[in-house]
């Protein structure tokens, strides 16, 4: 098993280079253009239970974001409820949350934990997170509201 910090080093290091999905907003990790889950379908990790790219032309617009959908019915359901629907920590990356950081999450490194969706950065992430899930969700819930509403960059 890798050391935290040495992990925290390749996780910043990995986000210095993927600028292009930087966060528009504070609070929501989005593109530049506002698409959530870099174009994924939310509803299809609950549905259909793997990553799905949505089509461009079946959106909503959710909390100054946008989000694809694979089907009429994906867009439905979300429109009735989006939050059920939503990554945690904003769609940011969980094992970072838990670290107190806001890096990018990867719509294709996910797991629906009790009814929620959670992203992480990498599979090395995701695999180091998946060692604890029930810890550090417990850790990024109570570190979210102090980071929440900060600019990524700022809390490197």
């Amino acid at each position: 098993m890798k050391p935290i910090k040495s992990i925290l080093t390749g996780v910043a290091l990995t986000v210095a280079v993927a600028t292009q999905s930087l966060a528009a907003g504070v609070e929501l990790n989005a593109s530049s253009t506002g698409l959530a889950l870099q174009g994924y379908d939310p509803v299809a990790y609950f549905t259909v239970g793997e990553a799905t790219p949505g089509n461009w032309t079946i959106t909503s617009s959710y909390n100054d974001a946008t989000y694809r959908f694979a089907s009429e019915e994906h867009k439905a359901a979300f429109d009735a409820d989006p939050e059920a629907y939503l990554p945690q920590y904003g769609g940011y990356c969980a094992f970072g949350a838990a670290m107190g950081f806001k890096f990018d999450g990867d719509p294709n490194q996910w797991k629906v934990v009790d009814g929620e969706l959670f992203l992480n950065i990498s599979a090395d992430i995701q695999e180091r997170w998946l060692e604890d899930v029930p810890g550090f969700i417990q850790l990024a819930d109570t570190n979210w509201p102090a980071i929440e509403d900060k600019d990524p960059a700022s809390l490197q």
